[in-house]
């Protein structure tokens, strides 16, 4: 696939994979060094690259119109590296997904899209989509999934109130949310965070 960076096991080597999504402003390459402070040594590391290192324009609080085209685009861009992947033999428990800010408002829309038992989710610092949460966009179930959300109180970007909400909907869909609001923490991935998916999602 175009505009994806891959890294760590080869897909025939690795059993499991990590779809990481960068945040905005950010690259492929950047979102890839998160890897080297968890526990993925045995996983293949897919990175989607954004056009111009934005998936979409405006606020993820804006109403969800005013980010498109581009929004459609990036989430069909995620998908499709979910099909292409599961073309290579995986199946949707063998895919983790975890990405930062932009990129962790748009893994968490995704998978509230297209709800399954996978391995596991990462979201620092993100919420639903929109400027209301619509349920009618979300579909399926998650079956235990383990969902970490992480974020700062306060965030200039994504306010705790969404957090809040994010995780209500993911949760009544059958997610396992572990969610942790940090005080003052900043728009950063922490140590702390890093220890907690750690723990909780990529327990090898």
């Amino acid at each position: 696939m175009k505009n994806m960076i891959k890294a760590g096991k080869s897909l025939a080597e690795a059993d499991k994979v990590l779809i990481m999504i960068h945040g905005r402003g950010g690259r492929a390459e950047d979102i890839l060094t998160v890897a080297a402070h968890l526990n993925v040594s045995g996983y293949a590391l897919i990175a989607p690259q954004a056009d111009g290192n934005s998936w979409y324009p405006q606020s993820f609080l804006a109403n969800r119109g005013a980010n498109e085209p581009a929004l459609s685009l990036a989430l069909k861009t995620i998908k499709d590296t979910v099909t292409y992947l599961e073309g290579e033999g995986f199946s949707k428990d063998q895919l983790y997904f975890l990405g930062f800010s932009q990129g962790a408002c748009l893994t968490l829309d995704f998978v509230a899209s297209n709800a399954a038992r996978y391995g596991g989710v990462a979201a620092f610092t993100g919420g639903l989509i929109g400027a209301q949460v619509d349920h009618r966009n979300y579909h399926g179930n998650f079956d235990g999934t383990p969902v970490f959300i992480g974020s700062s109180d306060p965030d200039m970007h994504v306010p705790v109130s969404r957090v809040k909400e994010t995780t209500i909907v993911l949760e009544d869909m059958g997610a396992h949310v572990t969610e942790i609001i940090y005080e003052n923490m900043g728009h950063t991935i922490s140590k702390a965070e890093i220890a907690q998916v750690n723990k909780l999602i990529f327990k090898q």
